[in-house]
């Protein structure tokens, strides 16, 4: 049996996450023997949000394929590099006004992969639905792809399983972000696609989110603002690898990574 192997990476935070990744990320794909690397970046600039920098640290460092999510947007400047990359995705549910594409189809091992950054519209933004923006994106590319590949980056974990379970057997691979907490739910669904609720991040472990543990719990207790800076500390990058079977383009094997 001929497969192809996928890894997603879950939300880099900052720039010690972006550094990690340009550091470890090549030797991790040579490890764990992966086609193709998938990488949520939404937060890997120096001030929060991508930037330039951070999005070609990530594509250098070994990412194939960048989405992102609700924060975007935070630099404003990246509205025009996004425009004219074809490897950074922000989410396709986002007006058509918006800058940059919502997906994109790349070559793996010879295969055309589908890649749909979509973000949840639970506790979120109202934005278009993620299940009638993923049907319309999946039926308009039909016959132009071999399978698909969805990051979900979404906050309730009933909208992630849920998005599953309405696309297994119609997408390869269905992943979610946002939390950056690693769930213990990894699986393939009887109809053969690969799922985990939320991937996690690529951050310092030992922090809240990624960021600075003693600012974040001076902010719950004092309910006042402050700085979101990154935690400092051991980088973990956290994941899933996904096994596909290339005579049907079903998931195998799903397995939750975390390296240190």
């Amino acid at each position: 049996m001929s497969e192809i192997r996928i890894l997603a990476i879950g939300d880099v935070v900052g720039e010690s996450g972006s550094a990690k990744i340009r550091q470890t990320l090549w030797n991790i794909r040579k490890e764990l023997k992966v086609d193709t690397v998938i990488v949520n970046g939404e937060n890997s600039g120096a001030k929060g949000g991508i930037d330039k920098n951070s999005a070609e640290l990530l594509l250098a460092g070994g990412a194939d394929v960048i989405t992102t999510g609700n924060h975007v947007w935070q630099i404003r400047q990246f509205a025009d590099y996004l425009e004219n990359s074809m490897s950074v995705l922000r989410p396709a549910n986002y007006p058509t006004s918006c800058p940059g594409r919502g997906y994109g189809i790349y070559d793996v091992c010879g295969y055309k992969m589908l890649v749909i950054s979509l973000q949840g519209t639970v506790f979120m933004d109202s934005l278009d639905s993620p299940f009638l923006k993923a049907e319309a994106i999946l039926e308009r590319e039909k016959g132009s792809y071999d399978f698909a590949v969805v990051d979900l980056h979404a906050e309730a974990t009933s909208e992630k399983i849920a998005f599953g379970l309405a696309f297994d057997g119609k997408v390869s691979v269905i992943f979610g972000t946002h939390t950056h907490i690693q769930t213990n739910d990894a699986r393939v669904f009887d109809g053969g696609t690969g799922y985990v609720t939320d991937i996690g991040m690529t951050g310092v472990y030992d922090s809240v989110l990624g960021l600075d543990p003693e600012l974040m719990i001076k902010k719950f207790f004092t309910k006042m603002p402050q700085y979101h800076n990154t935690a400092k500390g051991e980088v973990t990058i956290s994941g899933a690898v996904f096994t596909l079977d290339t005579s049907t383009f079903k998931c195998t094997r799903v397995e939750l990574i975390n390296i240190k």
